[in-house]
């Protein structure tokens, strides 16, 4: 069995999986953040180190399993925060030195890429994926399950920061985004018009103007779910042009949305929409695996130890991409 373990930012998740199987899947959310505004690093760390062993006992034993059943153990390795990245890998690197498993850490970009295959339809490569959390956007051509190609990143906030600082200035709870979709569902995507950014390189994103923009516009005295819900339709309308765009020029005819913004139902549906009326098949994660999980670092891995993908236990996690 392989054992995975995540605890890139405020999530603590440990997952047992094998050969394209799930056997037990567990994720513990972090709440005390919420009324700051965004995660605490400090407060994270100490959280992950009382939760994660609790969390690796608990899917042995939802599994009926032992310590001596596993085969090998994955951890995040980064990016993320790093003293909740150092928590999770010292935790898999110190099992894995006890046990003599084989370690890998896993990229959390990739993870993410990942959980498109625990989806029910099967991944059909190469296809254009956009990878959109509440700490990265990013593009990339994914040629198999580790192969990826960076093809624009945003140049400022990730669009989910964007959505976060947004709703902190309507006094909304962290994270902002599904109160921000709340919103968004009573008003109309078509009241107001925000203009798209421009960047240097064409396949880049940028959000800081669309987050100006919103403010500019809620001087303005505007209904909120007006302005929510244009500003919502504004955003996924700009990152599901550049996709497309730059899945036409690369000549793909397959893309593919993951992360925490992906659970967004009008992205989803808003997209799908989209590539139909151009011929282009879509692939998404699935909703339970939009957020960080301890299953698309299982995936992830599970590819790595397929092709002796080790890590060394000396290799320390990382911060950024």
């Amino acid at each position: 069995m392989l054992l995975a373990i995540e605890t890139s930012c405020d999530d603590t998740a440990a997952c047992l999986y094998w050969q394209g199987q799930i056997y037990a899947h567990v994720v513990y959310r972090q709440a005390l953040h919420a009324e700051y505004g965004g995660v605490i690093p400090e407060w994270a760390s100490r959280e992950h180190e009382g939760r994660l062993p609790i969390a690796v006992q608990e899917v042995l034993s939802q599994a009926g399993l032992t310590w001596r059943d596993l085969r090998a153990v994955a951890a995040a390795q980064g990016p993320g925060l790093l003293g909740s990245l150092l928590i999770g890998s010292t935790f898999a690197r110190a099992l894995a030195a006890a046990w003599r498993l084989p370690f890998i850490g896993v990229n959390h970009l990739e993870a993410h890429v990942a959980s498109l295959e625990l989806g029910e339809q099967p991944v059909a490569y190469p296809l254009l994926v956009l990878v959109a959390t509440g700490g990265h956007t990013h593009l990339f051509r994914v040629t198999h399950p580790l192969g990826l190609e960076l093809v624009g990143r945003t140049r400022d906030d990730a669009v989910g920061e964007a959505f976060d600082k947004v709703a902190a200035a309507l006094g909304l709870p962290y994270p902002g985004g599904p109160h921000i979709e709340a919103l968004a569902r009573q008003g109309d995507p078509r009241r107001l018009s925000f203009p798209f950014p421009r960047t240097d390189q064409p396949y880049d994103f940028s959000f800081s103007g669309l987050k100006t923009a919103f403010l500019r516009a809620r001087e303005q005295g505007h209904a909120l779910p007006d302005l929510c819900a244009s500003w919502q339709h504004s955003v996924f309308a700009y990152l599901t042009q550049k996709l497309l765009e730059a899945a036409r020029a690369l000549g793909l005819r397959r893309v593919g949305l993951v992360g925490g913004v992906a659970a967004n139902q009008y992205f989803r549906n808003y997209l799908l929409t989209q590539a139909q009326a151009t011929n282009v098949e879509v692939w998404l994660a699935p909703l339970a695996y939009c957020m960080d999980n301890a299953a698309m670092i299982a995936v992830a891995g599970w590819h790595a130890l397929l092709t002796g993908r080790y890590t060394s236990l000396t290799e320390s996690p990382f911060a950024r991409s």
